[in-house]
Formats: C-alpha cells, sequence, structure tokens
C-alpha cells in the first residue's frame, strides 16, 4: 500500500483552457483564470484534463500550460497534469514531459476507445507510473473511456507507489468505501453533482468543472467536512446545486463553464475547440434559466453575469500547423 499523505490538494479544478476567439490559447487569460480560482480557495489545480479540451491541444500546449500554472501558482497550489493518452508510449513521454515541466502530479485517464482488457489497463497505468516520480492519480470515467476500471484492477494498481489515488466518475459508492477500506489510495471525486457523497464516505475531496466557476463554496464544503460539521458542508452543496445543474447537464461542461466564465468577465472568450461547439439558443437558454436559481453562493456574483450567444456559437481550429499531437 502507499503512504496516504496528499500530495494532491482536496479542492482541486479542472481548469478549462481559455482560448481567443480565434481559437488559439489565451496565455494571459489562463494566468488570470489560475489565479483566481486558487485566491478563491483552490489548492489543486489540473491543467490539461478532460475540462482542459486536452483532446485538441498540442503537445507543446499541454506542456506549456503545466509551466504557466506551476509558474502562476507558485507554490500556492499543486499542479496536476492530466489527459493521459489511448497511446502508452505517447502517455509515457507526456508524463515524463510533465514532470520536467515542473508537475506536482500527473493524472491518467482510462485508456478510451482501443477498449484494452483490465490487464491491459493495469500495465498501461504501471508503465505511465514507472515513468517519473510522480504520484498519479487513476481517472476512472468509463461513460468517456467505454470502459470501467475494475474493483480487483484498482486494487491491483494501488501495489504500485507511485499510484497514490482514483478521481472517480463512476458514482458505484459501495466500491468506493471498499477500496478504501483495503487500500491506502486516495479518493477524488470527479462527478460535480457527487462531490459531498463522496467526501461523506472518505473521499479526500473533488476534481471538479464547476469550481472553475465558483471554487470557494468547495473550499467550505471539504473545510467543514475536514471539521466534522456536516450541516455547513451540506448548506453549501445545496447552495451549489443549481449551478451544478446549469454547468453539467444542458451541454458539456467546458462548454457550459466557459459560457458562463465568459459572461462574468472572467475569461475573453467563450470560444471551444471544434468538435466541441459553443451551445446552442436553446441551450443557452437553459443555462441561463439554472443560474436564475442560484442564491447566495460564496464568491460569486452573478449580477455582472452578461452572455453573448453570439460569441459562443460556433467553434475554432487552432490555428497551427501540424497534428494535435
Amino acid at each position: 500500500m502507499s503512504s496516504n499523505a496528499n500530495p494532491f490538494g482536496q479542492v482541486l479544478v479542472a481548469l478549462v483552457t481559455p482560448f481567443t476567439a480565434e481559437g488559439e490559447v489565451d496565455w494571459a487569460g489562463v494566468e488570470r483564470l489560475i489565479d483566481d480560482v486558487i485566491v478563491q480557495g483552490a489548492d489543486g489545480v489540473v491543467v490539461t484534463g478532460t475540462t482542459g479540451e486536452t483532446s485538441t491541444l498540442t503537445d507543446a500546449e499541454k506542456i506549456r500550460l503545466v509551466e504557466v500554472a506551476v509558474k502562476v501558482s507558485a507554490g500556492r497550489a499543486k499542479i496536476t497534469a492530466g489527459g493521459g493518452s489511448n497511446e502508452t508510449a505517447h502517455a509515457i513521454e507526456y508524463a515524463r514531459k510533465a514532470a520536467a515541466a515542473g508537475a506536482d502530479a500527473n493524472m491518467v485517464v482510462t485508456p478510451y476507445y482501443n477498449k484494452p482488457t483490465q490487464a491491459g489497463i493495469l500495465t498501461h497505468f504501471r508503465m505511465i507510473a514507472d515513468a517519473t516520480d510522480l504520484p498519479v492519480v487513476l481517472y476512472d470515467i468509463p461513460g468517456r473511456a467505454g470502459i470501467p476500471i475494475k474493483y480487483e484492477t484498482i486494487i491491483r494498481a494501488a501495489k504500485h507507489p507511485n499510484i497514490r489515488a482514483v478521481k472517480d466518475a463512476k458514482g458505484d459508492f459501495a466500491e468506493v468505501s471498499r477500496v478504501l477500506n483495503q487500500t491506502d489510495l486516495l479518493y477524488f471525486s470527479g462527478d460535480d453533482t457527487n462531490v459531498l457523497p463522496h467526501l461523506s464516505i472518505g473521499a479526500t475531496g473533488l476534481i471538479g468543472v464547476t469550481a472553475n466557476v465558483a471554487a470557494k463554496p468547495y473550499r467550505i464544503i471539504v473545510d467543514a467536512v475536514n471539521a466534522g460539521d456536516l450541516r455547513a458542508a451540506t448548506a453549501a452543496h445545496q447552495a451549489l446545486e443549481p449551478l451544478v445543474r446549469a454547468v453539467m447537464t444542458h451541454v458539456p461542461g467546458t462548454v457550459a463553464a466557459k459560457y458562463i466564465l465568459h459572461g462574468l468577465h472572467r475569461i475573453g472568450s467563450p470560444r471551444v475547440r471544434l468538435p466541441l461547439v459553443g451551445p446552442e439558443e436553446a441551450e443557452a437558454a437553459l443555462i441561463e434559466d439554472g443560474l436564475a436559481l442560484v442564491k447566495d453562493i460564496p464568491g460569486l456574483d452573478l449580477s455582472d453575469f452578461r452572455p453573448d450567444r453570439n460569441a459562443a456559437a460556433g467553434g475554432a481550429l487552432p490555428r497551427i500547423a501540424g497534428t494535435t499531437r
């Protein structure tokens, strides 16, 4: 079993990657957003993950995002490089470059599309964990990867000294409890609706999309759980519910989070890269209806929210030669 010390933080923001209106990375916007979420209470930032649109970032962009995050955080938050790959050799190469760029940890998603056996998944994880000294978070998200990390595989993976945690987007709470009972793995809620339920059965923290918009209430929830104050944690959880629904229900969380952040003037453009596109009129209306139900969330003032549906429409390709690899 691994040590149960936490090298990741507890309130981890699955950071969106701000783009310009032309679809290039807005580096100044990245710096502002990272500083913003840390000031609001995040003690961990995950760059180049699903929410960061890792599938359409080039490797050069990914490594620079790690470097920028390390520079901006300046020790105030742990920086986890996310994304992985469905090609083991590529994931190993990225892990090594991320470590050299100063990342504190590596998050490795289940290999997607290939549909390997559990033996293949385990070998993939072990080889990536062998490649650096970084602590590794396994990202279990069968809805995107097409396959789960089965309980037996998690137990076997936990024996690797660098595999320290699981980001759970599977929602099997009985399995989470079972793994926590039998390993020293840390668990992070990977589903914004399940943060408090995960914490209540022993999870360490969260890696959240909605935390881009409102990190402070997640800090309140985690601190309250740490203090044994379920009443305060529940109140913050309930206050967040309409915002979580607005971000996570109608379009991919990345799209909704960028739409809201742009409407709050916290990023310069709501652009996403194709094949993601901004919300259509009806989807944008549903997001806005959800925001209208939000009340009294610490650190979030929606009175300045001015959505721009025209800016959100469509997608943009990066103006970068070559492949996205």
